[in-house]
Protein backbone atom coordinates (compact mmCIF):
# COMPACT_ATOMS: atom_id res chain seq x y z
CA UNK A 1 0.00 0.00 0.00
CA UNK A 2 2.93 2.34 0.70
CA UNK A 3 4.24 1.81 -2.84
CA UNK A 4 0.78 2.40 -4.29
CA UNK A 5 0.40 5.69 -2.42
CA UNK A 6 3.86 6.86 -3.49
CA UNK A 7 3.16 5.90 -7.11
CA UNK A 8 -0.10 7.87 -7.15
CA UNK A 9 1.52 10.89 -5.50
CA UNK A 10 4.50 10.93 -7.84
CA UNK A 11 2.39 10.60 -10.94
CA UNK A 12 5.15 11.91 -13.21
CA UNK A 13 2.50 13.32 -15.51
CA UNK A 14 0.62 10.03 -15.79
CA UNK A 15 -2.98 9.35 -14.89
CA UNK A 16 -3.42 5.97 -13.20
CA UNK A 17 -6.47 3.75 -13.16
CA UNK A 18 -6.60 2.85 -9.50
CA UNK A 19 -8.07 -0.62 -9.04
CA UNK A 20 -6.56 -0.94 -5.57
CA UNK A 21 -8.68 1.37 -3.44
CA UNK A 22 -10.19 0.08 -0.21
CA UNK A 23 -12.06 3.32 0.46
CA UNK A 24 -15.76 2.94 -0.32
CA UNK A 25 -17.29 5.06 -3.05
CA UNK A 26 -19.01 8.18 -1.71
CA UNK A 27 -22.52 7.47 -2.93
CA UNK A 28 -24.77 10.59 -2.90
CA UNK A 29 -27.68 8.92 -1.10
CA UNK A 30 -25.37 7.56 1.61
CA UNK A 31 -23.62 10.88 2.13
CA UNK A 32 -26.98 12.64 2.35
CA UNK A 33 -28.15 10.20 5.02
CA UNK A 34 -25.16 11.08 7.20
CA UNK A 35 -25.64 14.80 6.53
CA UNK A 36 -29.27 14.55 7.63
CA UNK A 37 -28.38 12.60 10.77
CA UNK A 38 -25.67 15.13 11.59
CA UNK A 39 -28.14 18.00 11.21
CA UNK A 40 -30.54 16.22 13.58
CA UNK A 41 -27.76 15.77 16.13
CA UNK A 42 -26.65 19.40 15.90
CA UNK A 43 -30.23 20.57 16.42
CA UNK A 44 -30.84 18.28 19.39
CA UNK A 45 -30.16 18.69 23.09
CA UNK A 46 -27.91 15.61 22.91
CA UNK A 47 -25.05 17.33 21.10
CA UNK A 48 -23.19 18.58 24.17
CA UNK A 49 -23.62 15.26 25.95
CA UNK A 50 -22.21 13.42 22.94
CA UNK A 51 -19.08 15.46 22.21
CA UNK A 52 -18.35 17.26 25.49
CA UNK A 53 -18.39 14.35 27.92
CA UNK A 54 -16.75 10.99 28.41
CA UNK A 55 -19.02 7.99 28.14
CA UNK A 56 -19.25 4.34 29.01
CA UNK A 57 -16.42 2.13 27.77
CA UNK A 58 -19.10 -0.14 26.32
CA UNK A 59 -20.41 2.50 23.92
CA UNK A 60 -22.96 5.27 23.45
CA UNK A 61 -26.23 4.09 24.99
CA UNK A 62 -28.68 5.16 22.24
CA UNK A 63 -26.46 3.50 19.63
CA UNK A 64 -26.33 0.29 21.66
CA UNK A 65 -30.11 0.35 22.02
CA UNK A 66 -30.58 0.90 18.27
CA UNK A 67 -28.27 -1.98 17.27
CA UNK A 68 -29.70 -4.41 19.81
CA UNK A 69 -33.27 -3.53 18.89
CA UNK A 70 -32.61 -3.98 15.20
CA UNK A 71 -30.74 -7.29 15.50
CA UNK A 72 -33.22 -8.77 17.98
CA UNK A 73 -36.19 -7.91 15.78
CA UNK A 74 -34.52 -8.75 12.47
CA UNK A 75 -33.03 -12.11 13.45
CA UNK A 76 -35.27 -13.23 16.32
CA UNK A 77 -32.52 -12.86 18.93
CA UNK A 78 -32.61 -11.93 22.62
CA UNK A 79 -29.36 -10.00 22.92
CA UNK A 80 -28.98 -7.63 25.88
CA UNK A 81 -26.56 -4.83 26.71
CA UNK A 82 -24.21 -7.50 28.08
CA UNK A 83 -23.81 -8.92 24.56
CA UNK A 84 -22.43 -5.83 22.82
CA UNK A 85 -19.30 -3.68 22.69
CA UNK A 86 -18.60 -0.66 20.50
CA UNK A 87 -14.98 -0.23 19.39
CA UNK A 88 -13.02 2.34 17.33
CA UNK A 89 -13.30 0.24 14.18
CA UNK A 90 -13.39 -3.51 13.84
CA UNK A 91 -9.60 -3.69 13.32
CA UNK A 92 -9.20 -2.49 16.92
CA UNK A 93 -11.51 -5.30 18.00
CA UNK A 94 -9.23 -7.96 16.48
CA UNK A 95 -6.20 -6.31 18.09
CA UNK A 96 -7.91 -6.63 21.49
CA UNK A 97 -8.75 -10.26 20.81
CA UNK A 98 -5.31 -11.15 19.45
CA UNK A 99 -3.59 -9.88 22.58
CA UNK A 100 -6.21 -10.96 25.11
CA UNK A 101 -6.76 -14.50 23.81
CA UNK A 102 -3.73 -15.10 21.57
CA UNK A 103 0.02 -14.92 22.05
CA UNK A 104 1.96 -16.24 25.01
CA UNK A 105 -0.03 -17.31 28.08
CA UNK A 106 1.15 -16.95 31.68
CA UNK A 107 2.67 -20.43 31.56
CA UNK A 108 4.72 -19.60 28.48
CA UNK A 109 2.68 -21.65 26.00
CA UNK A 110 1.76 -20.01 22.67
CA UNK A 111 -1.96 -19.57 22.05
CA UNK A 112 -2.48 -19.56 18.28
CA UNK A 113 -4.80 -17.36 16.26
CA UNK A 114 -6.37 -19.60 13.64
CA UNK A 115 -7.41 -18.35 10.19
CA UNK A 116 -9.37 -21.33 8.84
CA UNK A 117 -9.55 -20.17 5.22
CA UNK A 118 -6.59 -18.53 3.49
CA UNK A 119 -6.44 -16.07 1.75
CA UNK A 120 -8.09 -13.60 4.10
CA UNK A 121 -7.81 -9.97 5.17
CA UNK A 122 -4.17 -8.83 5.12
CA UNK A 123 -4.75 -6.69 8.23
CA UNK A 124 -4.95 -9.84 10.36
CA UNK A 125 -1.18 -10.15 9.89
CA UNK A 126 -0.56 -7.20 12.19
CA UNK A 127 -3.07 -7.72 15.00
CA UNK A 128 -0.83 -9.74 17.31
CA UNK A 129 2.23 -8.51 19.18
CA UNK A 130 3.60 -11.99 18.50
CA UNK A 131 3.38 -12.69 14.73
CA UNK A 132 4.30 -16.34 15.27
CA UNK A 133 0.90 -16.80 16.94
CA UNK A 134 -0.91 -16.51 13.60
CA UNK A 135 -1.63 -19.75 11.74
CA UNK A 136 -3.60 -19.97 8.49
CA UNK A 137 -4.80 -23.03 6.58
CA UNK A 138 -4.69 -23.61 2.84
CA UNK A 139 -8.11 -23.99 1.21
CA UNK A 140 -9.39 -26.48 -1.27
CA UNK A 141 -10.09 -24.95 -4.68
CA UNK A 142 -13.43 -25.65 -6.29
CA UNK A 143 -13.29 -25.02 -10.04
CA UNK A 144 -17.05 -25.44 -10.35
CA UNK A 145 -18.92 -25.78 -13.63
CA UNK A 146 -18.28 -22.35 -15.16
CA UNK A 147 -15.11 -21.71 -17.18
CA UNK A 148 -12.73 -19.18 -15.62
CA UNK A 149 -14.55 -19.38 -12.26
CA UNK A 150 -13.47 -20.83 -8.93
CA UNK A 151 -14.16 -20.72 -5.20
CA UNK A 152 -12.11 -21.36 -2.07
CA UNK A 153 -13.53 -23.70 0.57
CA UNK A 154 -12.22 -24.60 4.04
CA UNK A 155 -10.18 -27.82 4.08
CA UNK A 156 -11.68 -29.55 7.09
CA UNK A 157 -9.34 -32.51 6.63
CA UNK A 158 -6.47 -30.21 7.67
CA UNK A 159 -8.10 -27.64 9.95
CA UNK A 160 -7.13 -28.15 13.58
CA UNK A 161 -8.51 -26.30 16.61
CA UNK A 162 -7.32 -27.49 20.01
CA UNK A 163 -6.42 -26.40 23.55
CA UNK A 164 -3.50 -24.39 22.17
CA UNK A 165 -5.85 -22.25 20.09
CA UNK A 166 -6.50 -18.75 21.42
CA UNK A 167 -9.32 -17.89 19.01
CA UNK A 168 -10.51 -18.33 15.43
CA UNK A 169 -10.98 -15.46 12.99
CA UNK A 170 -12.35 -15.18 9.44
CA UNK A 171 -14.18 -12.63 7.29
CA UNK A 172 -17.63 -13.30 5.82
CA UNK A 173 -18.01 -11.94 3.12
CA UNK A 174 -14.28 -12.15 2.63
CA UNK A 175 -11.80 -9.40 1.87
CA UNK A 176 -10.06 -9.96 -0.58
CA UNK A 177 -11.90 -12.74 -2.43
CA UNK A 178 -15.62 -12.00 -2.04
CA UNK A 179 -16.09 -15.50 -0.65
CA UNK A 180 -19.02 -16.21 1.66
CA UNK A 181 -18.66 -19.26 3.86
CA UNK A 182 -21.89 -21.24 3.97
CA UNK A 183 -23.88 -21.55 7.19
CA UNK A 184 -22.81 -25.20 7.35
CA UNK A 185 -19.12 -24.27 7.05
CA UNK A 186 -19.47 -21.66 9.79
CA UNK A 187 -21.17 -24.17 12.10
CA UNK A 188 -18.52 -26.81 11.38
CA UNK A 189 -15.78 -24.36 12.38
CA UNK A 190 -17.70 -23.43 15.53
CA UNK A 191 -18.25 -27.12 16.32
CA UNK A 192 -14.49 -27.70 16.19
CA UNK A 193 -13.89 -24.76 18.53
CA UNK A 194 -16.66 -25.47 21.06
CA UNK A 195 -15.12 -28.47 22.92
CA UNK A 196 -12.04 -26.39 23.66
CA UNK A 197 -14.00 -23.27 24.65
CA UNK A 198 -12.27 -21.35 21.86
CA UNK A 199 -13.91 -18.08 20.75
CA UNK A 200 -14.84 -17.71 17.08
CA UNK A 201 -14.75 -14.17 15.65
CA UNK A 202 -16.68 -13.61 12.42
CA UNK A 203 -15.51 -10.43 10.69
CA UNK A 204 -18.77 -9.17 9.20
CA UNK A 205 -17.56 -5.83 7.85
CA UNK A 206 -19.40 -6.53 4.56
CA UNK A 207 -22.32 -8.54 5.93
CA UNK A 208 -26.02 -7.76 6.38
CA UNK A 209 -27.88 -5.85 7.64
CA UNK A 210 -25.43 -2.97 7.01
CA UNK A 211 -23.61 -2.52 4.72
CA UNK A 212 -25.29 -5.68 3.31
CA UNK A 213 -22.59 -6.18 0.69
CA UNK A 214 -23.52 -9.81 0.24
CA UNK A 215 -24.49 -10.78 -3.32
CA UNK A 216 -25.67 -14.21 -2.18
CA UNK A 217 -28.15 -15.03 0.57
CA UNK A 218 -26.56 -15.23 4.02
CA UNK A 219 -27.60 -14.78 7.63
CA UNK A 220 -25.40 -13.87 10.60
CA UNK A 221 -24.68 -16.90 12.78
CA UNK A 222 -24.88 -16.57 16.55
CA UNK A 223 -23.62 -19.25 18.93
CA UNK A 224 -22.43 -19.32 22.55
CA UNK A 225 -18.72 -19.26 21.62
CA UNK A 226 -19.03 -16.78 18.77
CA UNK A 227 -18.84 -13.03 18.14
CA UNK A 228 -20.45 -11.31 15.16
CA UNK A 229 -18.17 -8.33 14.43
CA UNK A 230 -19.61 -5.63 12.20
CA UNK A 231 -18.33 -2.29 10.96
CA UNK A 232 -19.97 0.84 9.61
CA UNK A 233 -17.01 1.73 7.38
CA UNK A 234 -18.45 0.34 4.16
CA UNK A 235 -21.83 1.77 5.15
CA UNK A 236 -20.34 5.22 4.58
CA UNK A 237 -18.61 6.00 7.90
CA UNK A 238 -14.97 4.84 7.53
CA UNK A 239 -13.73 8.13 8.97
CA UNK A 240 -15.68 7.66 12.20
CA UNK A 241 -14.16 4.25 13.06
CA UNK A 242 -17.16 2.35 14.42
CA UNK A 243 -16.90 -1.36 15.10
CA UNK A 244 -19.49 -3.48 16.88
CA UNK A 245 -19.03 -6.84 18.59
CA UNK A 246 -22.19 -8.85 19.27
CA UNK A 247 -22.39 -12.19 21.03
CA UNK A 248 -21.01 -14.19 23.95
CA UNK A 249 -21.14 -12.15 27.17
CA UNK A 250 -17.95 -13.61 28.67
CA UNK A 251 -15.90 -12.71 25.57
CA UNK A 252 -17.43 -9.21 25.47
CA UNK A 253 -16.37 -8.59 29.09
CA UNK A 254 -12.73 -9.41 28.33
CA UNK A 255 -12.66 -7.15 25.29
CA UNK A 256 -14.38 -4.30 27.11
CA UNK A 257 -11.78 -4.43 29.90
CA UNK A 258 -9.01 -4.30 27.28
CA UNK A 259 -10.63 -1.28 25.61
CA UNK A 260 -11.10 0.55 28.92
CA UNK A 261 -7.36 0.39 29.54
CA UNK A 262 -6.39 1.19 25.96
CA UNK A 263 -8.60 4.11 24.92
CA UNK A 264 -11.54 4.43 27.40
CA UNK A 265 -14.17 4.28 24.64
CA UNK A 266 -14.87 4.76 20.96
CA UNK A 267 -15.76 8.16 19.49
CA UNK A 268 -19.34 9.05 20.38
CA UNK A 269 -20.14 11.44 17.50
CA UNK A 270 -20.24 8.69 14.86
CA UNK A 271 -22.26 6.48 17.17
CA UNK A 272 -24.77 9.27 17.76
CA UNK A 273 -25.54 9.85 14.08
CA UNK A 274 -25.51 6.10 13.37
CA UNK A 275 -28.02 5.52 16.17
CA UNK A 276 -30.49 7.72 14.31
CA UNK A 277 -29.87 6.00 10.96
CA UNK A 278 -30.30 2.51 12.42
CA UNK A 279 -33.29 3.25 14.66
CA UNK A 280 -35.20 4.82 11.76
CA UNK A 281 -34.46 1.88 9.46
CA UNK A 282 -32.87 4.23 6.92
CA UNK A 283 -29.39 2.65 7.04
CA UNK A 284 -30.59 -0.90 6.39
CA UNK A 285 -32.82 0.32 3.56
CA UNK A 286 -30.03 2.29 1.86
CA UNK A 287 -27.67 -0.65 2.28
CA UNK A 288 -30.08 -2.93 0.41
CA UNK A 289 -31.29 -0.49 -2.23
CA UNK A 290 -28.19 1.64 -2.93
CA UNK A 291 -24.92 0.23 -1.55
CA UNK A 292 -25.37 -3.43 -2.48
CA UNK A 293 -26.72 -2.80 -6.03
CA UNK A 294 -23.86 -0.39 -6.75
CA UNK A 295 -21.12 -2.92 -6.02
CA UNK A 296 -22.98 -5.88 -7.47
CA UNK A 297 -23.22 -3.92 -10.74
CA UNK A 298 -19.47 -3.19 -10.59
CA UNK A 299 -18.71 -6.89 -10.24
CA UNK A 300 -20.89 -7.66 -13.24
CA UNK A 301 -19.08 -4.98 -15.27
CA UNK A 302 -15.73 -6.51 -14.33
CA UNK A 303 -16.95 -10.02 -15.12
CA UNK A 304 -18.27 -8.99 -18.56
CA UNK A 305 -15.04 -7.19 -19.48
CA UNK A 306 -12.90 -10.11 -18.38
CA UNK A 307 -14.94 -12.47 -20.54
CA UNK A 308 -14.66 -10.10 -23.50
CA UNK A 309 -10.99 -9.11 -23.37
CA UNK A 310 -8.97 -11.74 -21.51
CA UNK A 311 -7.11 -14.22 -23.79
CA UNK A 312 -9.33 -17.27 -24.12
CA UNK A 313 -6.58 -19.85 -23.69
CA UNK A 314 -4.89 -18.23 -20.71
CA UNK A 315 -5.62 -20.04 -17.41
CA UNK A 316 -7.23 -17.13 -15.57
CA UNK A 317 -9.92 -17.62 -12.92
CA UNK A 318 -12.21 -15.13 -11.20
CA UNK A 319 -13.33 -16.01 -7.69
CA UNK A 320 -17.08 -16.37 -7.45
CA UNK A 321 -18.51 -12.96 -6.56
CA UNK A 322 -20.52 -13.49 -3.38
CA UNK A 323 -19.94 -10.16 -1.62
CA UNK A 324 -17.61 -7.31 -0.52
CA UNK A 325 -16.14 -4.54 -2.70
CA UNK A 326 -13.31 -6.50 -4.29
CA UNK A 327 -12.73 -9.15 -6.94
CA UNK A 328 -9.97 -11.77 -6.84
CA UNK A 329 -8.17 -13.09 -9.90
CA UNK A 330 -5.98 -16.19 -10.07
CA UNK A 331 -3.57 -16.85 -12.94
CA UNK A 332 -2.57 -20.50 -12.78
CA UNK A 333 1.16 -21.10 -13.26
CA UNK A 334 1.75 -17.39 -13.80
CA UNK A 335 5.16 -16.98 -15.47
CA UNK A 336 6.06 -14.11 -13.08
CA UNK A 337 5.24 -13.36 -9.45
CA UNK A 338 2.25 -11.30 -8.38
CA UNK A 339 4.62 -8.45 -7.49
CA UNK A 340 6.17 -8.50 -10.94
CA UNK A 341 2.71 -8.51 -12.51
CA UNK A 342 1.82 -5.53 -10.30
CA UNK A 343 4.89 -3.65 -11.57
CA UNK A 344 4.13 -4.46 -15.22
CA UNK A 345 0.54 -3.26 -14.83
CA UNK A 346 1.84 0.04 -13.46
CA UNK A 347 3.70 0.54 -16.76
CA UNK A 348 0.27 0.54 -18.42
CA UNK A 349 -1.10 3.01 -15.87
CA UNK A 350 -3.11 0.40 -13.93
CA UNK A 351 -2.76 -0.28 -10.21
CA UNK A 352 -4.06 -3.51 -8.70
CA UNK A 353 -2.98 -5.16 -5.45
CA UNK A 354 -0.59 -8.15 -5.41
CA UNK A 355 -2.25 -11.17 -3.81
CA UNK A 356 0.55 -12.56 -1.63
CA UNK A 357 0.01 -10.16 1.34
CA UNK A 358 -3.46 -11.70 1.77
CA UNK A 359 -2.04 -14.97 3.07
CA UNK A 360 -0.97 -13.92 6.60
CA UNK A 361 -0.15 -16.82 8.89
CA UNK A 362 0.36 -19.35 6.11
CA UNK A 363 3.54 -21.12 7.19
CA UNK A 364 4.35 -22.88 3.92
CA UNK A 365 5.43 -21.20 0.71
CA UNK A 366 2.47 -22.06 -1.50
CA UNK A 367 3.02 -21.17 -5.16
CA UNK A 368 -0.64 -20.24 -5.57
CA UNK A 369 -0.29 -17.18 -3.34
CA UNK A 370 2.09 -15.59 -5.86
CA UNK A 371 -0.42 -16.03 -8.72
CA UNK A 372 -3.28 -13.77 -7.58
CA UNK A 373 -4.27 -10.10 -7.60
CA UNK A 374 -7.07 -8.16 -5.93
CA UNK A 375 -9.14 -5.68 -7.93
CA UNK A 376 -11.25 -3.01 -6.27
CA UNK A 377 -14.84 -2.45 -7.38
CA UNK A 378 -14.67 1.26 -6.55
CA UNK A 379 -13.58 2.50 -10.01
CA UNK A 380 -15.94 3.78 -12.71
CA UNK A 381 -17.30 1.44 -15.38
CA UNK A 382 -14.98 3.02 -17.94
CA UNK A 383 -11.95 2.65 -15.71
CA UNK A 384 -12.77 -1.01 -15.05
CA UNK A 385 -13.10 -1.69 -18.79
CA UNK A 386 -9.84 0.09 -19.65
CA UNK A 387 -8.01 -1.54 -16.76
CA UNK A 388 -9.14 -5.01 -17.85
CA UNK A 389 -8.02 -4.36 -21.44
CA UNK A 390 -4.54 -3.45 -20.22
CA UNK A 391 -4.49 -6.44 -17.88
CA UNK A 392 -5.43 -8.70 -20.79
CA UNK A 393 -2.56 -7.31 -22.86
CA UNK A 394 -0.05 -7.98 -20.09
CA UNK A 395 -1.36 -11.49 -19.42
CA UNK A 396 -1.36 -12.44 -23.10
CA UNK A 397 2.23 -11.24 -23.47
CA UNK A 398 3.39 -13.10 -20.38
CA UNK A 399 1.92 -16.44 -21.39
CA UNK A 400 3.13 -16.09 -25.00
CA UNK A 401 6.66 -15.76 -23.64
CA UNK A 402 6.20 -18.95 -21.65
CA UNK A 403 4.76 -22.37 -22.60
CA UNK A 404 0.99 -22.46 -22.01
CA UNK A 405 0.39 -24.38 -18.78
CA UNK A 406 -1.85 -27.43 -18.63
CA UNK A 407 -5.20 -27.60 -16.84
CA UNK A 408 -4.68 -26.50 -13.21
CA UNK A 409 -4.02 -29.17 -10.63
CA UNK A 410 -6.70 -27.78 -8.34
CA UNK A 411 -8.96 -29.91 -6.23
CA UNK A 412 -12.56 -29.70 -7.39
CA UNK A 413 -15.50 -30.70 -5.20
Amino acid sequence: MKDIIETLRAGNGRTFINLSAGNPVILPEVEQLWRDCTAELLASNDYGEVVCRYGSSQGYEPFIEAVLGDFNQRYGLSLTERNILITPGSQALYFYAANAFGGYAAGGELKEIILPLSPDYTGYGGVSLFPEALRAYKPTIDLGDQPHSFKYRPDFSQLEINDNTGFVLFSRPCNPTGNVLTDDEVHRIADLAAPHNVPVFVDSAYAPPYPALNFTEMTPVFRPNMLHCLSLSKAGLPGERIGVALGDEAIIQVLQSFQTNLCIHSSRYGQAIAARAIASGALAQIAETVIRPHYRHKFQVLEENLEQFMPKQAPWYLHRGEGAIFAWLWFDQLPVTDWELYQQLKQYGVIAVPGSPFFPGLKEDWEHKHQCIRISLTATDEEVATGVRHLATVIETLYKQSPMPPTPMAVSH
